[in-house]
């Protein structure tokens, strides 16, 4: 098989898969990231021959040498993204596309060879069709889909490698957050950053996410949900929360969020955000925001809400702020209409409940 923009996939279906009964009881209440489906997607890589050998397969363990590059030097990037049953009774992804750019330019930050943009969706589009009895009915489920790539190649060194695996998993899902869509808090940390002007911050590798655990665990130790971080030059600057970017909603009905510099990723919630704030005749403004402007904001009534955006947890209400020097909370107290408002917006244009003037949903049948 020639390494093109559009591979032939290979269907080899799970001779054993989960039983009828079995997977209707994980379906009931799957949680997040914790249930798979029985299939997954493989395409390899090797310098000078290209992409090869696609096949969607059993879901398996993948066998990896211990001197795999990717164990030593972190070469490996990742997507998220979801697959939703429609209301006309179809399934859908929500833009794709955007996903499949995104991953091409993490592949360039990390030194690692682009896959095409027809294979990433084949790819996406082939382990739907084979899993889509997984797909949960509830009214907030969906088959949230993992595509990844590592350095494959056994050798020691530090250089790109010559070979790499592109995997798809997939995972159902439900509701991110149990008991409906709840205000969170968010800790200001005082010694970590998340990235700094030229490094990954706005890639998608495994490396960014590593660091954070830190800085994660001790938002959890000061009774915080989210750890929000400050710009490494300045220490002044809001970049991002922990897995999601930002957005400050002023008293005139504006929006602000943190630009990106380089530092922080190219959400595709996030710019979904800033599409519908314009189609509504909002004005959306991306500027640096500044803790003490927030704060200020907070306490003046300037800023009347906030909230965090990504792909797991859509749009979810920021209510309380602390650090180890100050606290306070948000105008609104997190239940802003703004927020809120965009956020069924969104949602019913994922599930085809609301009109897509976007072009964002892409039918698989």
């Amino acid at each position: 098989m020639s390494g093109g923009d559009n591979l032939d996939f290979e269907i080899r279906p799970n001779p054993a898969p989960v039983s009828l009964a079995e997977r209707d009881a994980l379906l009931v209440n799957p949680g997040f990231g914790r249930v798979f489906t029985d299939h997954m997607v493989t395409v390899r890589y090797a310098e000078g021959k290209g992409w090869y050998d696609a096949r969607v397969e059993a879901r398996a363990p993948i066998s990896i040498d211990p001197a795999s590059a990717v164990l030593h030097y972190a070469q490996e990037i990742f997507e998220g993204l979801k697959a939703y049953k429609m209301a006309d009774g179809g399934v859908a992804m929500f833009r794709p596309d955007a996903n499949a750019a995104r991953f091409a330019q993490s592949a360039q930050r990390m030194a690692m060879p682009a896959l095409p943009q027809a294979a990433f969706l084949q790819s996406l589009r082939e382990i739907i069709r084979i899993d889509r009895d997984w797909i949960p009915q509830s009214e907030e489920g969906s088959l949230y889909l993992r595509p990844f790539a590592y350095a494959s190649e056994v050798f020691l060194g530090v250089r790109p490698s010559l070979e790499y695996l592109y995997l798809v998993i997939a995972s159902p899902v439900g509701a991110y957050f149990s008991g409906g869509v709840k205000p969170v808090s968010v800790w200001v940390s005082p010694d970590y950053t998340r990235a700094a002007p030229g490094g990954t911050g706005a890639a998608k590798c495994g490396g960014n996410y590593a660091a954070g655990l830190s800085a994660q665990a001790e938002a959890i130790e000061n009774g915080c949900d989210q750890v929000v971080y400050l710009d490494a030059v300045q220490r002044k600057y809001i970049d991002e929360l922990g897995g999601m970017n930002v957005f400050f909603v002023l008293d005139d009905g504006s929006l602000a969020t943190p630009p990106l510099s380089g530092t922080i990723l190219p959400g595709i919630t996030r710019d979904s955000v800033i599409q519908l704030a314009y189609r509504a005749g909002r004005q959306v403004v991306e500027r640096p925001v500044s803790m003490d402007e927030w704060r200020e904001g907070a306490a003046s009534g300037r800023i009347r809400e906030a909230f965090a955006c990504g792909t797991a947890a859509v749009i979810t209400p920021i209510g309380t702020v602390k650090s180890p020097d100050f606290e306070f909370t948000v105008a609104d107290g997190g239940s802003g209409e703004v927020t809120m408002g965009l956020r069924k917006e969104l949602v019913d244009i994922q599930r085809g409940r609301a009109a897509d003037p976007f072009g964002w949903v892409h039918r698989v049948f």
